[in-house]
């Protein structure tokens, strides 16, 4: 039975998207992020396809049109209706562009795209068979994750690297920290930075880190995003990117079965990532390697949770107690921090430092599904929904007292809690 807080909590969640739709996709916030995001897309579709399928549809279509042709998704694919220079990195920084002229980044996000086409695909079957939805972006599914698995396994161990902290989507976690230290940062008056013309400087990174951001990709764009030529001072083996690539290896399983295609190198490909992804577990956390360091990096962060969504995991029942332990307090504080609580460089307010994401809570309440626990998987839930509601969509939120932080009406924490609602 639908209550009437849960009619007005999903009617605002379809203002936020209505409004932050712009023709073709929905833009992350109007503000702070103007153009179309990679992984917020797939987010924003995940919750589009309750609101309208064939939209879901083609902010996923969109996305895949800015597809490089060695089959990289970009992480960003710019807007030329938006001020160039309105947001930094913008495109004059990145000089790139598709082969039909789209200006993009030059680096990545974690590959959540063939999960949230398999249940854009489920929300609408008929639509997405009449539109002829999968045939179209399958083979761009398939492009991307075999440039991951072919052009990004710089360990050599079957894993994928990022070689950008921004490639994580969690930009400023401490699990970068000691990598970010080997970078000499850009200088200070080189850029000018746009974030925090939107946002308290006391929440975004720091000017030094933004530097190091900047030269890390002036190398790679200085070296035409070749990831055999290019000098990464940076790669590293992510959990979350990893765990998020197995759960859409499985996706893509069920759309080649979909489709009347064999599903059996999907399934190979995401059994031997799972195995893979084994090595960077220790002490009942997933954590990053350093692949120009000394191993597993010390910091415990959401990413090292994110892999509960991976089926048949055999680390579940250790990765739930930490969950559940003080280093994470799962429904004992707000959603999921995004840094161990107890961890020396925690902060409740800085971006990826401390606060607690919609996103990351959704995937996590996933996986708590995905393992049976539904009664912490209710709690969650209804946490996300009454968050989402009572800071109008904000884009993260302090753990402890749940006040918003970063931007508001933001599409993805929006999407989600209208995913969520339309669960139960």
């Amino acid at each position: 039975m639908t209550t009437a807080p849960q009619t007005n909590l999903r009617q605002a969640a379809e203002r936020v998207l209505l409004g932050n739709w712009i023709g073709h996709s929905t833009v992350p916030s109007r503000s702070l992020y103007p153009h179309q995001w990679s992984w917020d897309s797939a987010f924003i579709a995940v919750g589009l396809r309750h609101l309208s399928p064939r939209r879901a549809q083609v902010e996923l279509e969109s996305l895949l049109g800015s597809q490089w042709a060695d089959g990289r998704i970009p992480h960003i694919s710019f807007s030329p209706a938006v001020a160039r220079d309105a947001y930094f990195p913008g495109p004059d920084f990145w000089q790139a562009s598709t082969t039909g002229g789209v200006e993009t980044s030059g680096i990545i996000q974690p590959p959540v795209h063939a999960l949230a086409a398999w249940l854009t695909h489920q929300a609408d079957e008929a639509e997405s068979v009449r539109r002829g939805f999968l045939p179209r972006i399958y083979p761009k599914l398939v492009a991307w994750h075999t440039y991951l698995r072919a052009r990004r396994d710089l360990g050599g161990r079957g894993l994928v690297a990022i070689v950008h902290p921004w490639e994580s989507g969690m930009d400023n976690s401490p699990a970068w920290d000691e990598a970010l230290a080997r970078v000499t940062p850009a200088p200070l008056d080189s850029f000018t930075r746009r974030d925090t013309d939107h946002a308290s400087t006391t929440d975004r990174p720091t000017d030094l880190d933004y530097g190091r951001y900047v030269q890390l990709a002036a190398t790679y764009r200085d070296h035409g995003y070749d990831d055999s030529r290019t000098p990464f001072e940076f790669a590293l083996e992510d959990p979350a990117f990893n765990a998020l690539l197995i759960t859409s290896e499985h996706a893509l399983a069920d759309i080649a079965e979909a489709l009347g295609l064999d599903p059996a190198h999907h399934l190979k490909a995401a059994e031997e990532l799972t195995g893979a992804l084994g090595a960077l577990f220790r002490g009942g956390l997933f954590h990053a390697r350093d692949l120009r360091g000394e191993g597993l990096v010390d910091a415990g962060t959401i990413s090292g949770l994110i892999p509960l969504i991976v089926p048949e995991l055999p680390q579940a029942t250790e990765l739930l107690a930490t969950a559940r332990g003080e280093r994470f307090g799962l429904g004992r504080v707000h959603l999921v921090p995004s840094y161990d609580l107890t961890g020396p460089e925690f902060e409740r307010k800085r971006y990826w430092r401390g606060p607690s994401w919609f996103n990351t809570a959704w995937l996590i309440h996933r996986g708590l599904v995905c393992r049976g626990e539904q009664e912490q998987a209710d709690k969650l839930r209804a946490d996300l929904l009454e968050l989402a509601g009572s800071t109008d969509f904000a884009e993260y939120v302090d753990p402890y007292d749940g006040s918003p932080r970063g931007a508001q009406t933001f599409s993805w924490t929006a999407a989600l809690a209208l995913d969520l609602l339309s669960s139960n």
